[in-house]
């Protein structure tokens, strides 16, 4: 699955700030600096129409990324920072904050370049910039995004420039719109989007490359693998670290049951025995194949169910629009390819159902998606239930390697079962 739809997705359906529980790693270059964290956005010493800003979008302390993240991007003489933080946490506030302190209004030649992995994320943190910067009419931005053609031998007088690597390459190097000499923040966001995409990773150090030496630099990725790291440490020299320490996900607050059947039909005809024997508020079930879920979602329906169907060939907007949909109630129950196991908190998923059990393309159990599928139940502290449906000798032999991949047991669904789940549900 495309990283930067992913992204995109996450961003439109987020109507707030995620409320993560991780810890905040801190590893610090200078050990003497009397660094420290923020528990208000006054101590910060903002400019005033900055702060008018920040309160105007609803933020009303600091997340906790940006309670470690500002004081370190803000500080005298600028520090540089690799941090870490997974989306929603509020990390586009905290470098847009960063690079509207940055600013000189008065001179209008780019001071602060954003580098997106696409163009769509590009417009996303710019709508953060336009936001924050509402009551400082003299901060202007441009978008070195394809499509965005100027004329050549311009320059450029807005402060803040957010675009795509190639595009700003050519703004830098070819076409000479922005001096890269004058730039005093450099944000790369998203890094494993970034070099996860053919050709962005040299573009983003050609463009590096050319600023000045005490140009500040920021770099913020969801994900830590090693070529992530590789990259920022190129781009990022003597840098400040934030990293999150990795938080067990519990199963602790899920029941987990499996139910034995032959064939697909069988398949559904279980799912609608147990859909007719509990009161679900709102199920997610997972198929395989974008197929199987267009079938099942026909079947659902037919059945008289009120069923949304999510999957991959839709646009990330229609996609966002299902969520939205399937959030507000309108729908019950939601229909779904793997595509959508991240990153979507709805409350009332009370059940999730495994119509097919998560595989990875060589068919072995794929155990960080079964746990980010049936994460989605049991969120904030409430008992959530988990079915699996087995249809085969191959699927069982997986499901097993799961149970001991989490050493957890998986029980038999049987009809006493559902009599508990329901005294649960009520």
């Amino acid at each position: 699955e495309d990283r930067a739809a992913q992204s995109l997705l996450n961003k439109l359906i987020r109507s707030n700030l995620v409320d993560t529980t991780n810890q905040v790693e801190v590893l610090q270059r200078d050990p003497t600096s009397p660094l420290y964290s923020v528990k208000s956005f006054e101590e910060l010493r903002l400019k005033p129409q900055l702060l008018q800003g920040v309160y105007a979008m609803g933020f009303n302390r600091p997340s906790k990324i940006q309670e470690n993240a500002l004081p370190m991007m803000l500080a005298e003489p600028p520090q540089n920072l690799i941090a870490q933080s997974q989306s929603g946490t509020g990390k586009t506030a905290a470098f847009v904050l960063a690079m509207l302190s940055r600013v000189e209004p008065g001179n209008k030649y780019p001071q602060c370049l954003c580098l997106s992995p696409t163009y769509e994320l590009a417009l996303q943190t710019g709508k953060v910039i336009e936001q924050m910067g509402n009551f400082y009419p003299e901060l202007k931005l441009a978008y070195a995004v394809r499509g965005n053609k100027l004329e050549r031998g311009q320059k450029i007088s807005e402060q803040i420039v957010i675009g795509t690597p190639g595009t700003v390459l050519d703004w830098c190097s070819k076409l000479k719109f922005i001096d890269p000499k004058k730039i005093k923040v450099f944000v790369l966001d998203e890094a494993d989007v970034m070099i996860a995409t053919q050709g962005h990773q040299d573009q983003s150090i050609r463009i590096q490359r050319m600023l000045p030496r005490d140009c500040q630099m920021l770099l913020f990725s969801a994900t830590f693998e090693d070529s992530v790291w590789k990259f920022a440490q190129k781009v990022v020299p003597d840098p400040n670290i934030i990293k999150l320490k990795r938080e067990e996900e519990t199963l602790d607050t899920i029941k987990q049951y499996y139910v034995l059947c032959n064939n697909r039909d069988e398949k559904f005809r279980a799912l609608c025995n147990i859909y007719g024997a509990i009161t679900i508020a709102q199920a997610m079930i997972f198929c395989h194949t974008r197929k199987t879920a267009a079938w099942l979602a026909a079947e659902l329906s037919r059945e008289g169910h009120q069923v949304a169907l999510l999957s991959g060939e839709m646009m990330v907007e229609q996609r966002a629009a299902v969520i939205e949909r399937f959030r507000e109630g309108k729908e019950k129950v939601l229909v779904t390819t793997n595509v959508c196991a991240r990153g979507i908190d709805v409350e009332q998923v009370s059940v999730v159902i495994n119509f097919d059990l998560p595989v990875d393309k060589d068919g072995n159990p794929d155990n960080e998606t079964y746990l980010h599928r049936i994460g989605r139940t049991g969120r904030f502290g409430k008992r959530g239930l988990a079915i699996n449906m087995v249809d085969s000798k191959h699927s069982m032999n997986i499901l097993n390697r799961i149970q001991e991949h989490f050493n957890k047991k998986i029980n038999k669904l049987d009809t006493d079962d559902l009599d508990e789940i329901e005294k649960i549900n009520n």
